[in-house]
């Protein structure tokens, strides 16, 4: 609504300020002033402060009236009778003239009567003996081929339509199918679920799709959940945290796969531990706080009333409180950096009050009263800290690494961070242990290091410690990588005095991370994140730039610095060759799961992650992009040939490896 103040009948020299405000406010509201949100709400306040002012100004006895007049979408045009042309003096102009027309967008009355006719439901019996034409089948061939991301057109989701009966044997059809059809039809609705329901049974992958936001009808969400209950613990732990973002798009709090995802975690505690870490998590989120507060209390509510506990010999009580002791821990370690943090000095001086913490106030944090399952790795019980093995690491959040003995008479060593958000770190851990798990499936094992990440809040979390060292540090003591390294694996025999198996290592995870963080787009690399194991594994950390962003100018399509290629013996030697083989045929095969992907950062299109959150569409659509799928798979080698060349002389970034390592020398 629009409000307009009539000042007619006000004499002319008292309108003054009001009336020119009122000649504005009507230009605001014609769109023939810009309109700068944050400003006009400045503007708005201004105005009510004058017309109070005005209003109660002494000896003014004039009353205001206000009428509110109906806003339209489009612009109300007048046009007098007679032939629509415009003058000649106009149109000699050139002059842009914008043509209003209210329908656009609209659903076409004509070609949506044809659409249903051609549906009618009287035709069924006809349709189930249609068979598609030798071009027809090539076009819905095509169609099925399409990503997950693919918005069908009118004539696509006819020529499904019309050979639905013909397609039920084949199950890569049904996601597809599904979207062909116009739900607020009950008779058609009614029919495609028939028909789901005799459909040739789809993959765990499709019916990950079936999950995202764009089917809502609760039938078929419980149909992907029927086809989730095939999956084994393990592959199911690896969509969890997609499946609990999923709920989001759920009709009711206590819809089917909210059931489902709480009886398997009934059966096994890991899948238990991380399902409560995961919903704990989103209480954060007002939005969906009440769902997911929900969603704990079933979990809860299910695993006290276990007889017997997931291990056979453990009651649902003891295995409940075993999961909260976890929370009471993070809440301590919390506590710890507080105290830490306030410690005035350098690194040492917080070290030793970290470790007199431990031995001291807190030295109930040295031996449990009773062992707790680890965040990280459910499967392990941790009897306490060491402190003497404690330690801190040098940077503004001051994180912890911390050494926990293990029950098993072992210990493990893990970093927990407070101020920073990890969940997407935690997102992009996953994927690579995902890609690496798709790699292994095809017997390609890259020797990735995909270490363990688990957010516990919106702002603090714990990752695996892998004892390793960075890039810009090896560099600047060992003046190489493989002086590094022979000083591990040396044999003077073996490629540049390391030991082929070593050298080999390196290469090849050096091939898995080019791959999987150019497909991820991820940005921000520096020497300081490319980090270095003894037995040659290199891994990347700090994920906080994914799906192309990066705050450095110009970024290369992936981080293959100088020192890497000089590693394999220079461009021209047959290392630098296996190197590329991997990385063509590891991008291959992660191009066969590309649908996975997509649907698994589909379902992540309500989180608060960063970098997904902006602007999820367009987030999703990058990395499409990525997978090149309108390309075969000898076009996609030459292809990635090409990428990794254009890395390899992408000098620049050189230059800010330089720029960050003075920025690490005066923290």
């Amino acid at each position: 609504m629009a409000h307009f103040q009539r000042l007619r009948l006000v004499p002319k020299h008292e309108r003054g300020e009001l009336e020119r405000l009122e000649k504005l406010l009507n230009k605001y509201e014609r769109g023939q002033i810009q309109r700068i949100d944050w400003l006009d709400r400045l503007a708005f306040k201004a105005m009510d402060k004058v017309k109070e002012r005005e209003s109660n100004k002494a000896g003014n006895s004039h009353l205001y009236l206000v009428v509110d007049f109906c806003s339209f979408e489009h612009r109300v045009v007048f046009q007098e009778s007679g032939a629509n042309f415009l003058p000649p003096p106009i149109v000699s102009t050139n002059e842009l003239v914008i043509v209003w027309d209210p329908e656009v967008g609209k659903i076409n009355p004509s070609e949506h009567k044809q659409l249903k006719l051609a549906r009618s439901l009287t035709r069924g019996i006809i349709d189930k003996d249609l068979k598609p034409s030798s071009t027809e089948r090539k076009s819905i061939q095509r169609i099925l081929k399409y990503p997950p991301t693919r918005t069908l057109s009118g004539d696509e989701r006819q020529l499904l339509w019309k050979f639905r009966f013909s397609l039920m044997s084949e199950k890569r059809a049904l996601t597809k199918f599904l979207r062909c059809v116009e739900w607020s039809d009950v008779q058609e609705a009614k029919q495609a679920l028939d028909l789901m329901g005799r459909w040739e049974t789809i993959d765990v992958c499709d019916a990950l799709e079936l999950l995202s936001p764009v089917f809502e009808k609760e039938e078929v969400r419980a149909y992907a959940v029927s086809v989730l209950e095939r999956a084994d613990d393990e592959e199911l732990q690896c969509y969890l945290l997609q499946l609990v973002q999923a709920l989001r798009f759920e009709r009711s709090d206590k819809s089917r796969l909210c059931q489902f995802l709480v009886q398997r975690s009934l059966r096994n505690i890991e899948l238990a531990s991380f399902l409560r870490w995961y919903v704990a998590v989103e209480l954060y989120d007002p939005a969906f706080a009440k769902r997911y507060y929900c969603t704990y209390e079933i979990l809860e509510e299910n695993m006290m009333k276990l007889a017997s506990g997931v291990n056979g010999n453990d009651d649902g009580f003891k295995l409940w409180q075993s999961l909260v002791r976890q929370t009471e821990l993070t809440a301590q370690l919390c506590s710890i950096m507080r105290d830490v943090r306030n410690v005035r000095g350098n690194t040492q001086k917080k070290i030793e009050k970290l470790r007199q913490l431990l031995s001291g106030l807190l030295s109930e944090l040295t031996y449990f009263e009773e062992p707790i399952r680890s965040p990280l790795s459910p499967g392990i019980l941790i009897t306490g800290i060491e402190p003497s093995e404690s330690s801190i690491f040098k940077s503004a959040l001051h994180p912890l690494r911390l050494t926990f003995r293990t029950a098993s008479g072992g210990s493990c060593k893990i970093i927990f961070k407070k101020g920073d958000d990890i969940r997407q770190d935690q997102l992009v851990v996953q994927m690579v242990s995902l890609m690496d798990r798709l790699l292994k499936a095809e017997n390609l094992d890259l020797c990735l290091t995909p270490y363990k990440v688990l957010a516990t809040g919106q702002d603090e979390g714990m990752l695996e410690f892998i004892p390793s060292h960075s890039l810009a540090q090896i560099l600047s003591e060992h003046r190489s990588i493989i002086s590094y390294l022979q000083k591990f694996h040396p044999d003077e025999h073996g490629p540049f005095g390391i030991t082929a198996t070593c050298l080999d290592t390196f290469i090849k995870s050096c091939a898995g991370y080019s791959v999987i963080t150019y497909i991820l787009g991820i940005g921000d690399r520096h020497l300081d994140n490319l980090l270095l194991r003894d037995d040659g594994r290199l891994f990347h950390v700090d994920f906080g730039f994914i799906l192309g962003r990066d705050p450095k100018p110009f970024p290369p399509p992936m981080k293959l610095c100088k020192e890497m290629v000089e590693a394999m013996g220079g461009t021209e030697s047959q290392y630098y060759t296996r190197f590329k083989t991997y990385c063509c045929e590891a991008y291959n095969i992660l191009r066969k799961s590309s649908n996975l992907i997509l649907n698994l950062f589909h379902l992540m299109a309500g989180s608060n992650i960063p970098d997904i959150a902006s602007d999820p569409e367009k987030g999703i659509l990058k990395l499409q992009e990525k997978f090149n799928l309108d390309l075969d798979d000898e076009a996609c080698i030459h292809f990635f040939q090409g990428l990794i060349t254009d890395s390899v002389n992408a000098l620049f970034p050189q230059m800010v490896e330089t720029i960050h390592r003075w920025a690490q020398y005066w923290r």
